[in-house]
């Protein structure tokens, strides 16, 4: 059972090492030799490789002064005739973390944008125990990134390693700085990959290792058996903060990507295709009648935007990105969000049951602002408790043809349990238009057991399966 999330947090251990011989580590029992002398697996000369490009971070920044909110309140002072005191003065706090050295040459160093937030003062510590003042060249909150600069001779770096090609069982070991401890070596293995909805950060492509994670570790190194960063360690699952043998790190081609545009431009700015999706799950799949079990639905596509101007449409079924498949709504958020403005994105769209291929130039997608217009109100047999109207068209954000409002939705009813709400606007079933009460009712009467509905909420359009 999750007992908690720590943002703070990242290393990797595991329970047992499981020994299997590996020739390059491999070394034997001092004072044994000759016939039957046993080989000792060992990760010894991994670590001594790649330990020095692995950093303490310490961070001095300024907490708000705790002071009672009473001793503010003009009428409590009056009446309890107390004098004015000056305002407390936020007082320093230090926190501890861990960082990469992935460029020896200009001395960038990787850690978590959550070990240096709101930083007045960042010291790196290096493995032989060198001080450096650092500079902080920029941030990206969405995938818990950020980047430091360090003037120091005889610097080594980390090579970075393809994180894509990383597969579930393989071997990693983990370096950090675990409770202030100092640097700290750990082991284990890729548990999973692609992980999300974990509610950490914007962007979530998470590996997922069966490490021991302490606090101290966030920012620290996640190699593979080449000696190459596959991944930042960032968070764990864990009751009250330990560790239960589930980390997480971000991946060091996601980590890359960040960095090359903190380089060049000190911040992350993304590109958008102008598209909202969803999983395309086995119910969405066989209402649509498709014959493929993962990519993207496309639930609602911006005016003027890239997607739109590529041809991209509601219902589309996104399967692949420049030629790599698509697993789902994450996995494509996650690749456009690191794609820049003006990138060319080559689309591979699943439409009424065919393959088709769009160019899009990755733009900016128009914010838009709307008001609802509604008039009269009707009960639909086949979804009993609720009621409906008609949503007069061009008034209601994404709905230029119209649509038919929930305007009121009893909990626990038919309507409710299928999914609907008040103040959603139904905009389609199984992707044919309906600008008004009729039309449902229509669209309704001839739906097969199981269809979708088209509905427009909080400004997003999503797909909700039902069954008749």
């Amino acid at each position: 059972m999750i007992h908690a999330l720590s943002r703070r947090m990242a290393a990797a251990t595991v329970a047992g090492i499981c020994f299997i011989a590996v020739p390059a580590m491999a070394g034997t029992i001092p004072g044994l030799s000759g016939p039957g002398t046993v080989a000792i697996p060992s990760l010894a000369p991994l670590v001594e490789k790649v330990t020095p490009a692995v950093v303490n971070i310490a961070v001095k920044s300024k907490a708000p002064a705790e002071e009672n909110p009473l001793l503010k309140d003009p009428f409590f002072k009056k009446f309890f005739n107390l004098p004015d005191v000056p305002q407390m003065q936020p007082r320093t706090q230090m926190s501890a973390g861990s960082g990469v050295i992935v460029d020896a040459e200009h001395g960038y160093i990787l850690t978590n944008n959550h070990v240096v937030d709101h930083a007045d003062d960042i010291t790196v510590t290096l493995k032989d125990r060198r001080k450096v003042k650092a500079k902080l060249i920029g941030t990206d909150p969405g995938t818990d990134v950020a980047l430091l600069k360090i003037e120091a001779d005889n610097l080594e770096a980390l090579p970075l390693g393809d994180s894509d090609s990383l597969k579930v069982g393989d071997y990693l070991v983990a370096v950090g700085n675990p409770f202030g401890l100092g640097q700290t070596v750990t082991s284990g293995i890729v548990s999973a990959l692609g992980r999300s909805g974990l509610n950490i950060e914007g962007y979530e492509d998470f590996i997922q290792t069966d490490a021991s994670i302490n606090p101290g570790n966030s920012g620290g190194a996640l190699i593979n058996t080449k000696g190459e960063l596959v991944g930042i360690n960032t968070a764990i699952i864990g009751p009250a903060g330990g560790n239960v043998g589930i980390g997480f790190a971000i991946p060091s081609n996601m980590a890359k990507s960040v960095m090359a545009q903190l380089i060049e431009y000190g911040k992350v700015t993304r590109g958008r295709l102008g598209i909202l999706v969803q999983d395309l799950t086995p119910d969405i799949a066989e209402a649509m009648n498709i014959g493929i079990d993962e990519g993207a639905v496309v639930s609602q596509v911006e005016p003027d935007s890239a997607a739109a101007k590529a041809g991209v449409e509601p219902g589309d079924v996104i399967v692949e990105l420049n030629g790599e498949a698509v697993h789902g709504s994450s996995n494509l958020r996650n690749r456009v969000g690191l794609m820049r403005i003006g990138d060319s994105a080559k689309l591979t769209i699943v439409r009424n049951g065919e393959r088709k291929t769009v160019d899009a130039t990755v733009g900016k997608a128009p914010e838009q602002v709307a008001e609802l217009e509604t008039t009269g109100g009707e009960t639909v047999s086949a979804l009993e408790g609720a009621t409906f109207s008609t949503a007069a068209p061009g008034t209601v954000e994404g709905a230029k043809t119209g649509g038919v409002l929930v305007t009121e939705c009893a909990e626990g009813s038919p309507a409710w349990r299928h999914g609907l709400r008040a103040g959603d606007l139904i905009v389609g079933i199984n992707r044919h238009k309906v600008a008004n009460v009729d039309q449902l009712k229509a669209s309704l009467e001839k739906a097969k057991s199981v269809f979708t509905m088209n509905v427009l909420r909080d400004g997003a359009e999503i797909f909700l399966v039902m069954q008749a």
